[in-house]
């Protein structure tokens, strides 16, 4: 936080086309992964910025007890110096999420989760918002969409708003159980964006599942995914992805 809309210019890079990374996400992820492998020792730690480096980490998700770390997501929010960012933990034991941390270092505020024991908002245990009777709004993040996915949704005549979501996962997926949105689409998921997240709506009486129907598996590395407030509104949401309609 000291580094908090005071980051210099060659404190942050360019890691890949229009993919950032600062000295912050760098030195956070090292200080958390340290204390993880305290907490659980022959545990795995696989963290966004150490995948950067060596690829073939990511293949680790689904051995024993792994942690998972998104050390700094909404990079590029941080690099504005505009809100909201997470720093975002997530454990799992044999590729299944067991439990969840996403806190809001600009207010002190912790979501967190556990598999069969609800999820949380600092002390307050959180459920999702009663639901409308249709899709109203969600969040879709075009950057990888296919071409014809994207024209398809961008030409749709159905009334739902479509938003560009806060460019953080960890604050997106607290919205959809608040009533923010009612839906999220996203198409590259990567493990640490969305474990976490996932678990904590599902815990909160949301739905999180891929197209096709089936269950998000954080060490599955395929693409599309699809979370809403319910599962109503999930059905909903993916006829509007599948054919610009919304209708129930």
């Amino acid at each position: 936080m000291p580094r908090w809309q005071r980051l210099q210019q060659a404190d942050a890079t360019e890691k890949s086309p229009g993919e950032w990374v600062t000295v912050v996400d760098r030195e956070v992820e090292e200080v958390v992964s340290a204390g993880l492998r305290q907490l659980i020792p022959g545990s795995v730690v696989v963290g966004e910025e150490q995948c950067a480096a060596e690829p073939q980490l990511i293949e680790r998700v689904g051995d024993g007890i792994a942690w998972l770390v998104d050390p700094l997501d909404g990079t590029g929010n941080f690099i504005a110096g505009r809100p909201p960012i997470s720093l975002m933990v997530a454990l799992l034991e044999g590729g299944e999420t067991v439990a969840a941390w996403m806190l809001d270092p600009l207010t002190g505020t912790m979501h967190r989760a556990e598999r069969n024991g609800g999820a949380w908002r600092d002390g307050e245990r959180i459920a999702v918002a009663p639901e409308p009777a249709v899709l109203r709004r969600g969040i879709v993040k075009t950057r990888f969409l296919p071409e014809a996915l994207k024209a398809r949704i961008a030409s749709s005549t159905a009334a739902v708003e479509v938003q560009a979501g806060s460019n953080c996962a960890g604050a997106d997926y607290p919205d959809i159980a608040r009533g923010d949105s009612d839906f999220a689409l996203y198409w590259r998921v990567l493990p640490w964006d969305h474990a976490p997240g996932a678990l904590f709506l599902r815990e909160a009486g949301g739905h999180v599942a891929r197209l096709d129907g089936g269950a998000y598996r954080p060490g599955e590395q395929r693409e599309g995914l699809l979370a809403a407030r319910s599962r109503a509104l999930w059905e909903q949401a993916r006829e509007f992805v599948a054919t610009g309609d919304a209708a129930s």
